[in-house]
Protein backbone atom coordinates (compact mmCIF):
# COMPACT_ATOMS: atom_id res chain seq x y z
CA UNK A 1 0.00 0.00 0.00
CA UNK A 2 1.80 3.22 -1.23
CA UNK A 3 -0.82 5.51 -1.51
CA UNK A 4 -1.27 7.62 1.78
CA UNK A 5 -4.95 8.54 2.50
CA UNK A 6 -5.95 11.35 4.82
CA UNK A 7 -5.84 10.76 8.43
CA UNK A 8 -9.25 9.86 9.29
CA UNK A 9 -9.79 12.38 12.13
CA UNK A 10 -8.72 12.02 15.89
CA UNK A 11 -12.19 10.83 16.76
CA UNK A 12 -12.03 7.49 14.89
CA UNK A 13 -8.13 7.03 15.70
CA UNK A 14 -9.46 7.35 19.87
CA UNK A 15 -11.46 4.14 18.88
CA UNK A 16 -8.46 2.30 18.04
CA UNK A 17 -5.58 1.12 20.72
CA UNK A 18 -2.35 2.67 19.80
CA UNK A 19 0.67 0.59 19.69
CA UNK A 20 3.46 2.15 22.22
CA UNK A 21 7.07 1.94 22.09
CA UNK A 22 9.03 3.20 25.38
CA UNK A 23 11.81 4.93 24.43
CA UNK A 24 14.00 3.51 27.60
CA UNK A 25 15.79 6.56 30.13
CA UNK A 26 19.19 6.37 28.94
CA UNK A 27 18.76 5.35 25.25
CA UNK A 28 20.96 7.91 23.17
CA UNK A 29 19.81 10.14 20.43
CA UNK A 30 21.51 11.88 18.06
CA UNK A 31 20.45 15.16 16.15
CA UNK A 32 21.87 17.97 13.57
CA UNK A 33 20.42 21.48 14.06
CA UNK A 34 21.56 25.16 13.33
CA UNK A 35 22.61 27.10 16.07
CA UNK A 36 22.45 30.17 13.37
CA UNK A 37 18.90 29.24 12.46
CA UNK A 38 16.98 31.75 12.37
CA UNK A 39 14.78 30.04 15.04
CA UNK A 40 17.41 28.39 16.68
CA UNK A 41 16.41 26.06 19.43
CA UNK A 42 19.73 24.70 21.02
CA UNK A 43 20.90 20.70 21.24
CA UNK A 44 17.59 19.45 23.18
CA UNK A 45 15.22 21.99 23.21
CA UNK A 46 11.83 21.88 21.23
CA UNK A 47 11.38 24.36 18.41
CA UNK A 48 7.50 26.11 18.80
CA UNK A 49 7.13 27.58 15.86
CA UNK A 50 5.62 26.05 12.98
CA UNK A 51 3.93 24.36 11.28
CA UNK A 52 7.04 24.24 9.14
CA UNK A 53 7.60 21.67 6.10
CA UNK A 54 9.05 18.84 8.18
CA UNK A 55 6.76 16.14 8.19
CA UNK A 56 5.47 15.16 11.81
CA UNK A 57 4.52 19.11 12.30
CA UNK A 58 1.68 18.83 14.60
CA UNK A 59 1.56 22.67 15.05
CA UNK A 60 -1.52 24.72 14.88
CA UNK A 61 -1.23 27.37 12.23
CA UNK A 62 -1.76 31.06 12.72
CA UNK A 63 -4.18 32.85 9.94
CA UNK A 64 -4.08 31.52 5.99
CA UNK A 65 -2.24 28.41 7.33
CA UNK A 66 0.75 30.66 8.38
CA UNK A 67 3.52 29.07 11.02
CA UNK A 68 3.39 30.82 14.00
CA UNK A 69 4.78 30.27 17.82
CA UNK A 70 2.28 28.35 19.80
CA UNK A 71 2.02 25.64 22.59
CA UNK A 72 2.40 23.15 20.69
CA UNK A 73 6.71 21.91 20.09
CA UNK A 74 8.86 19.62 18.04
CA UNK A 75 12.07 18.43 18.09
CA UNK A 76 13.24 15.37 15.76
CA UNK A 77 16.14 12.92 16.52
CA UNK A 78 17.57 9.68 15.50
CA UNK A 79 17.94 6.26 17.67
CA UNK A 80 21.64 5.53 18.12
CA UNK A 81 21.51 1.48 17.19
CA UNK A 82 22.92 -1.08 19.88
CA UNK A 83 24.79 -2.39 17.05
CA UNK A 84 28.06 -1.12 16.34
CA UNK A 85 29.25 1.32 14.50
CA UNK A 86 26.28 3.18 16.37
CA UNK A 87 26.86 6.56 16.04
CA UNK A 88 27.76 5.78 12.49
CA UNK A 89 24.71 4.67 11.61
CA UNK A 90 22.90 7.83 13.26
CA UNK A 91 25.24 10.03 11.93
CA UNK A 92 24.88 9.04 8.35
CA UNK A 93 20.88 8.88 8.91
CA UNK A 94 21.25 12.15 10.34
CA UNK A 95 22.99 13.74 7.44
CA UNK A 96 20.24 12.23 4.85
CA UNK A 97 17.36 13.37 6.56
CA UNK A 98 18.79 17.25 7.43
CA UNK A 99 20.59 17.48 4.13
CA UNK A 100 18.23 15.80 2.01
CA UNK A 101 16.64 19.06 -0.31
CA UNK A 102 19.80 19.74 -1.52
CA UNK A 103 22.04 16.91 -1.04
CA UNK A 104 24.62 19.28 -0.16
CA UNK A 105 26.15 19.33 3.41
CA UNK A 106 26.99 23.09 3.73
CA UNK A 107 29.21 23.44 6.46
CA UNK A 108 29.54 27.44 6.31
CA UNK A 109 25.54 27.81 6.26
CA UNK A 110 23.49 28.39 9.80
CA UNK A 111 26.21 26.90 11.72
CA UNK A 112 25.15 23.09 11.88
CA UNK A 113 26.02 20.93 14.72
CA UNK A 114 26.11 17.72 15.91
CA UNK A 115 24.47 16.55 19.29
CA UNK A 116 24.13 13.00 21.39
CA UNK A 117 22.69 13.08 24.08
CA UNK A 118 20.39 10.17 26.62
CA UNK A 119 16.87 10.68 27.13
CA UNK A 120 16.50 11.61 31.06
CA UNK A 121 13.36 9.09 31.58
CA UNK A 122 11.13 6.75 29.74
CA UNK A 123 9.70 7.96 26.72
CA UNK A 124 5.44 6.69 25.70
CA UNK A 125 6.11 6.95 21.86
CA UNK A 126 3.52 5.60 18.87
CA UNK A 127 5.12 3.20 16.87
CA UNK A 128 4.78 3.75 13.27
CA UNK A 129 7.57 0.90 12.39
CA UNK A 130 5.05 -2.00 12.30
CA UNK A 131 1.62 -3.27 11.17
CA UNK A 132 0.01 -1.22 13.40
CA UNK A 133 -0.31 1.85 10.74
CA UNK A 134 -2.27 -0.39 8.64
CA UNK A 135 -4.52 -1.11 11.12
CA UNK A 136 -5.53 2.62 11.67
CA UNK A 137 -6.14 3.16 7.32
CA UNK A 138 -2.38 4.61 6.76
CA UNK A 139 0.70 2.50 5.56
CA UNK A 140 4.49 3.15 5.40
CA UNK A 141 3.82 5.70 3.50
CA UNK A 142 4.09 7.86 6.42
CA UNK A 143 7.11 8.23 6.92
CA UNK A 144 7.71 8.95 2.34
CA UNK A 145 4.32 10.37 1.60
CA UNK A 146 3.43 13.75 0.81
CA UNK A 147 3.76 15.92 3.87
CA UNK A 148 0.71 17.91 4.18
CA UNK A 149 -1.00 14.53 4.57
CA UNK A 150 1.50 13.26 7.05
CA UNK A 151 1.26 16.75 9.54
CA UNK A 152 -2.11 16.20 9.07
CA UNK A 153 -1.96 12.39 10.63
CA UNK A 154 0.32 13.71 12.99
CA UNK A 155 -1.68 16.28 14.77
CA UNK A 156 -4.74 13.95 15.02
CA UNK A 157 -2.42 11.35 16.75
CA UNK A 158 -1.48 13.69 19.31
CA UNK A 159 -5.21 14.98 20.02
CA UNK A 160 -6.14 11.09 20.03
CA UNK A 161 -3.63 9.72 21.96
CA UNK A 162 -2.82 12.14 25.08
CA UNK A 163 -0.50 9.49 26.62
CA UNK A 164 1.93 9.62 23.75
CA UNK A 165 5.31 11.82 23.67
CA UNK A 166 5.64 11.86 20.17
CA UNK A 167 6.12 8.89 17.44
CA UNK A 168 8.46 6.76 16.50
CA UNK A 169 9.28 5.80 12.41
CA UNK A 170 11.42 4.74 9.97
CA UNK A 171 13.78 7.08 8.46
CA UNK A 172 12.62 7.05 4.53
CA UNK A 173 16.01 8.38 3.38
CA UNK A 174 17.88 5.53 5.01
CA UNK A 175 16.19 2.82 3.11
CA UNK A 176 13.91 2.59 6.09
CA UNK A 177 17.08 1.00 7.84
CA UNK A 178 17.36 3.98 10.91
CA UNK A 179 14.72 4.89 13.69
CA UNK A 180 13.79 8.37 13.67
CA UNK A 181 11.57 10.23 16.59
CA UNK A 182 9.44 13.17 16.31
CA UNK A 183 9.22 13.97 19.99
CA UNK A 184 5.80 16.52 21.23
CA UNK A 185 6.01 19.39 23.89
CA UNK A 186 5.25 16.04 25.64
CA UNK A 187 8.49 14.55 25.73
CA UNK A 188 10.16 18.06 27.19
CA UNK A 189 10.44 16.98 30.65
CA UNK A 190 13.08 14.54 29.12
CA UNK A 191 15.41 16.42 27.51
CA UNK A 192 18.85 16.94 29.59
CA UNK A 193 20.72 20.15 29.89
CA UNK A 194 23.70 18.37 29.42
CA UNK A 195 24.72 16.29 25.87
CA UNK A 196 27.14 13.22 25.45
CA UNK A 197 28.67 14.94 22.79
CA UNK A 198 28.07 18.67 21.44
CA UNK A 199 30.27 19.65 17.81
CA UNK A 200 30.19 22.29 14.93
CA UNK A 201 29.82 19.11 11.76
CA UNK A 202 33.35 21.42 10.92
CA UNK A 203 35.32 19.82 13.69
CA UNK A 204 38.14 17.99 12.64
CA UNK A 205 37.11 15.23 15.42
CA UNK A 206 33.71 14.51 12.35
CA UNK A 207 35.72 14.98 9.13
CA UNK A 208 36.37 11.19 8.94
CA UNK A 209 32.70 10.20 9.84
CA UNK A 210 31.45 13.21 7.43
CA UNK A 211 33.46 12.36 4.56
CA UNK A 212 31.67 8.27 5.09
CA UNK A 213 28.44 9.49 5.34
CA UNK A 214 28.41 11.91 2.29
CA UNK A 215 29.92 9.50 -0.41
CA UNK A 216 27.50 6.45 1.36
CA UNK A 217 24.51 9.09 0.53
CA UNK A 218 25.92 10.69 -2.60
CA UNK A 219 26.14 14.16 -1.19
CA UNK A 220 28.46 17.26 -1.34
CA UNK A 221 30.28 18.84 1.22
CA UNK A 222 30.95 22.62 1.21
CA UNK A 223 33.38 23.45 1.28
CA UNK A 224 35.34 20.03 0.48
Amino acid sequence: MDHLPPSPGSAVLRSIAPAIHTLAKGRELARIWFADSRHPTGFARMRHFGPTASRFDHHLAGPGGAPVNGARAILYAIEVPDTPPKTDHAFVAALAEVFQQTRTIDLGREAPRLTLWRAADDLPLLDLTEYWTTKVGASAALSSGPRHITRTWSRDFHDAYPQIAGLRYRSAMSGGQAIALALYERAAATLPTAPVLDLPLDHPALRAALVRGAQRLGYTILPA
